[in-house]
């Protein structure tokens, strides 16, 4: 058996087994093993996810080395890719297609044509390269779904984060897609700067062989608005790149004239061959296979029923156990061949009818909020979840690692109990008190309550998720505060709140519960609920809403509040800040007067403690003053460098500032 290439699949514990077997091949990082640079044809130091080939002389040397690592990890996750002879052969063998320059329309004619574009779409490297630049994750985001929907059009996609990226072996691809947001005043995001450098350098590679596009995400009430896509698309032309398809530029709104951009770049792109050669003869056959070739509606009813059964695919489901008897928990793993349109529901219901009747889980409804599971991180209702839907697009079977919901007590293996969700909002009184309004006659003469569109729409959007226990689920604080209320009945809480026709005193009163310890203010982090989804941007953005509100009523009292409250005014009116700052001005007025007398402020300049706290509670510098000198924060303002940046983090708490 000869080698061809070798990479690392997710899931490595980073054991140095690997590393240990052939150190002259891996490495182990922090988070995972990487494939090092000097035995690979590409230059390239990650885990080798694009399966570049390594060099001739490693696989002489190294063979049994690799085939040994592989064998010793704990976890089969380092893979290695044998050189097939047949199929080299084969490739060599495969007829040239030629394309005539006139040919006569007819129906014998046909299966040429599809012939040669299967032949096509079938030869050589068809590997399309999506890089992303990415501070807010909107780029990355729309970047995965361009590398997923590319198998569509005969290619497979490869994502790339820039962070990191050798751009060697960026000049060595010949497909790339560059999916780029711009920061700020027309600068980079901060994991594409590295890769900017290298690329705008003087000592950059040539890039003659590759053909590309550029989509640009930016922000039109920036004056350089989307820079950084445009700088992407003058320098890799500049190189020497084909530009397949023109730059497009987004606003805010981008999801319509980027998903314009991606079909037609997707379509140009495959249209391309390994030279860089476009074959415009293709263009419209590919767009005729991916849209499946429907040139009419079918069907007596004038509409295109399409065909939702796909082959059979094979699947790992490792399956969190939990006996409470025993008092035990662990995984077992079932490997399994089903049909890419089986529900992971269903899945499981085949598991426990013909494998193991002990299995337990919730079952019901497609759409029922109590059957969700976590699976591979996501909160996912399987009774409407497809089993190639959870695919990653990677060759091997799909890999599941099915979980119970957390935040709550787990019964058995899946099963959770939600009863403290439900005495949460039994104590939380959600209910709605409507005040008296005038009411409008419908044309059947039926007095109703009138309500702006917008509004009645603003608290569809919020009400339109898949249901409490789900919403419940996304927060990283529920597993870790047993008081808190949970961001479900915050939410409905403020839908009441927010709705025109809850009475003053109800008003009132849902302030009064929103401003408790218990509730929003005691949430962590909202951004889970965005990366969600089941949840979303939109009930992000509710949650977002209600705790600025909460700070507002209270006055911003308590951490939260004196926090925003002092050190977003001290940076509004002076421009500069720091450390020394934020410690005084969170005290408020009465407290920075009386910080003068305390001898704080001299114990922390002359270094005998970091904290202006009492020195005994630091004993390092009670034994040997002056311990802390070096390691207090800066006595004087200084101007921030980048403003900006501290002013969008209050901005996303609360948009006075």
């Amino acid at each position: 058996m000869t080698i061809f290439s070798v990479y690392i699949e997710e899931g490595c514990i980073t054991c140095d087994a690997c590393e240990e077997a052939a150190p002259e091949v891996f490495e182990v990082t922090d988070d995972t093993c990487f494939i090092k640079s000097d035995v690979r044809l590409d230059g390239g130091f990650d885990r080798n996810d694009s399966k570049s080939a390594l060099k001739k002389e490693a696989i002489q040397t190294l063979s049994d080395d690799i085939f040994d690592a592989a064998d010793g990890c704990p976890v089969d996750v380092i893979i290695v890719v044998e050189a097939q002879v047949d199929e080299e052969e084969k490739e060599a063998e495969a007829p040239v297609i030629e394309v005539e320059a006139s040919v006569d329309v007819g129906v014998a004619e046909e299966p040429l044509a599809v012939e040669g574009l299967d032949a096509f779409l079938s030869t050589g490297d068809r590997t399309l390269n999506v890089f992303f630049g990415s501070q807010s994750g909107n780029s990355e985001e729309f970047a995965a779904k361009l590398a997923k929907n590319a198998s569509q059009y005969g290619m497979e996609g490869v994502v790339h984060d820039m962070d990191g990226f050798d751009i060697n072996s960026m000049a060595s691809m010949k497909r790339v897609a560059i999916v780029c947001s711009t920061w700020g005043e027309g600068e980079m995001p901060d994991n594409a700067e590295a890769l900017w450098q290298a690329a705008s350098s003087d000592s950059a590679p040539k890039m003659d062989g590759m053909s590309f596009s550029v989509l640009a995400l930016g922000d039109t009430s920036y004056e350089l608005f989307c820079q950084s896509g445009k700088d992407w698309d003058k320098r890799l032309e500049e190189l020497g790149a084909s530009r397949v398809v023109n730059r497009v530029d987004c606003d805010v709104d981008y999801e319509a004239p980027a998903a314009l951009w991606a079909e037609e770049a997707l379509t140009m792109l495959s249209a391309t061959d390994d030279s860089g050669n476009l074959h415009e003869e293709l263009i419209d056959a590919i767009r005729d296979l991916v849209s499946g070739g429907v040139s009419g509606a079918e069907g007596e009813d004038g509409f295109s029923i399409p065909d939702l059964l796909t082959g059979e695919l094979e699947a790992q489901l490792s399956v969190f156990r939990y006996d409470p008897h025993e008092r035990t928990s662990g995984t077992d793993t079932w490997i399994c061949s089903l049909n890419g349109h089986t529900t992971l529901l269903d899945a499981l219901r085949s598991i426990q009818r013909t494998h193991d009747g002990s299995l337990c889980f919730t079952d019901g409804s497609p759409h029922d909020p109590c059957t969700a599971i976590l699976v591979n991180g996501r909160v996912t209702l399987p009774g409407s979840t497809r089993i190639d839907r959870l695919s990653n697009g990677r060759p091997g079977p799909v890999m599941l690692t099915i979980e119970p919901l957390p935040g709550y007590d787990v019964l058995r293996d899946l099963c959770v109990d939600f009863d403290g969700l439900l005495k949460k909002r039994e104590t939380a009184s959600i209910w709605h008190v409507s005040k008296t309004r005038a009411a409008v006659k419908s044309e059947q003469g039926i007095a109703i309550g009138p309500m702006e569109p917008s509004k009645a729409a603003e608290l569809h959007s919020m009400a339109n998720h898949a249901g409490p226990q789900v919403i419940h689920s996304c927060s990283d604080a529920v597993a870790y505060a047993d008081s808190y209320l949970g961001p479900s009945v915050c939410l409905d809480l403020w839908i009441r709140r927010c709705d025109p026709r809850t009475s003053d005193r109800r008003i009132s009163a849902i302030d009064a519960i929103l401003g408790g310890a218990d509730t929003i203010l005691a949430e962590t982090d909202m951004a889970p609920f965005g990366r969600q989804p089941l949840a979303g941007r939109g009930i992000q953005a509710a949650l977002s809403s209600a705790r600025t509100r909460a700070l507002e009523v209270n006055g911003f009292n308590g951490r939260h509040g004196k926090h925003v409250w002092w050190y977003a005014w001290t940076l509004k009116s002076s421009g500069k800040v720091n450390d020394t700052v934020l410690y005084r001005q969170v005290l408020g007025p009465l407290g920075l007067l009386s910080n003068l007398s305390s001898g704080v402020t001299a114990r922390m300049v002359t270094g005998f403690t970091r904290t202006g706290g009492k020195m005994v509670n630091d004993i390092l510098a009670l034994v040997a003053p002056p311990a802390g000198l070096g390691k207090m924060p800066r006595q004087f303002n200084k101007r921030v460098d980048k403003h900006h940046e501290v002013v969008s983090i209050f901005n996303s708490l609360d948009r006075r500032f």
